[in-house]
């Protein structure tokens, strides 16, 4: 099998890592408008198996030529990128997946390509991180479970092991992206009707082993492709969490314009956006450095099966590689994509057309590989599920 990584960042880096290990791979182009960044990190993988490749992603015959050669195209490159490598894999007959982008309706614009890629022969999976990606695949398999769906209820988050003032809280993704899930409205599913909630609302306290008080609040993008997948269900909701205290202290800043890119004020004759200022002040503080993470996620998918209330519930609790060190969140994510490539290469994953994740991917399978990679996806049995609900 041979597969490509298009993005040598921390992403790109990860994958390339999951992919040296795995016996299934013989071949493995990592690719980077940046001739050195790819180099530097196959001077650290140190794989026979790992070659770099200077490739612009922006000149689409370039990439083209690059990518035919492989079997499968990991994409790891900045979102805005996503609906051009869709394309271009499409059109030279190669599979390929992505990291998601709902910003600006990215994924939407790749689904569209649904119809092509069937032609071509070719799978495509968007939206393969953590969330969306590892929370659509676990609540796919426990939808499939069941005969009939009636709520999907999701918690994922990435926090500090040692939280620290003034925000108990070390960014393990972009800041940008950050300030965006907590200004725009999140999508739900209440009631059977599709509606919008504002982001750091309905705050509800939620525990897991290890770890102190924490709270799980509404944030925008988490839900992803699952509302249009699961349109008829009575409840599906995305939640973020994070230690307790701090939707209320973000929700100060959302409330002083701080968050918004809409917004300007006049400084002494110019325009001043303050989410600029803001970025550039808080930045230094909320920096993970060296600091161990952990990526807390539980899914809870309940309906009927069999004529009976029955509750399916995935969770997992991840923290940084110390050996490596790489945070719990790359892990998580780089792992999640790296999978299903592979799944797709060894035809695991069959199915040919655009797919969101909670369509195509196996469950259980999934489940069994992350495995391998020290990342333990946990299904709960029916009294703790029951349990935890009632609490």
């Amino acid at each position: 099998m041979k597969i490509a990584v298009l993005g040598s960042g921390l992403m790109g880096k990860e994958a390339a890592r999951d992919l040296v290990n795995s016996s299934q791979v013989d071949e493995i182009g990592l690719a980077d408008v940046d001739f050195r960044r790819a180099q530097a990190v196959c001077d650290h993988l140190q794989s026979p198996k790992l070659s770099p490749y200077q490739v612009d992603a922006t000149n689409q015959s370039a990439l083209a030529e690059f990518m035919r050669e492989y079997d499968v195209i990991i994409n790891a490159l900045f979102y805005s990128f996503n609906e051009v490598v869709a394309r271009t894999a499409i059109e030279v007959g190669v599979h390929s997946v992505d990291l998601g982008g709902h910003i600006g309706h990215i994924t939407d614009q790749v689904l569209k390509l649904k119809e092509d890629a069937e032609m071509a022969g070719v799978t495509v999976i968007p939206d393969l991180g953590v969330a969306p990606g590892m929370i659509n695949i676990l609540s796919g398999y426990g939808a499939s479970q069941l005969d009939e769906v009636e709520s999907i209820r999701l918690f994922v988050g990435g926090i500090p092991v040692r939280p620290e003032p003034p925000l108990e809280y070390n960014h393990v993704f972009s800041m940008e992206g950050l300030l965006d899930h907590y200004t725009d409205p999140a999508l739900i599913i209440r009631n059977y009707q599709k509606q919008e909630v504002p982001a750091l609302s309905e705050v509800e306290q939620i525990h897991f082993e290890k770890f102190g008080p924490l709270e799980a609040f509404h944030t925008s993008g988490g839900t992803s492709t699952l509302p249009d997948t699961f349109s008829d269900v009575q409840t599906l909701e995305y939640k973020t969490i994070r230690y307790r205290g701090h939707a209320e202290k973000f929700k100060l800043l959302v409330d002083l314009n701080l968050t918004r890119k809409d917004y300007y004020v006049d400084l002494d004759g110019d325009p001043i956006n303050p989410r600029e200022v803001f970025l550039k002040a808080i930045g230094p503080i909320v920096d993970l450095k060296e600091k161990d993470d952990a990526v807390l996620l539980r899914v809870m998918v309940s309906g009927e099966e069999n004529g009976e209330h029955k509750v399916y519930q995935y969770e997992m609790t991840t923290f940084k590689d110390r050996e490596t060190n790489v945070t719990a969140m790359a892990r998580a994510t780089a792992n999640t994509i790296s999978v299903v490539a592979q799944m797709i290469g060894s035809g695991v994953i069959q199915k040919r057309g655009v797919y969101p994740p909670e369509q195509i991917v196996p469950g259980e399978d999934y489940m069994k590989e992350m495995a391998k990679r020290k990342i333990e996806i946990n299904e709960m049995s029916q009294e703790e599920s029951e349990s935890y609900l009632k609490a």
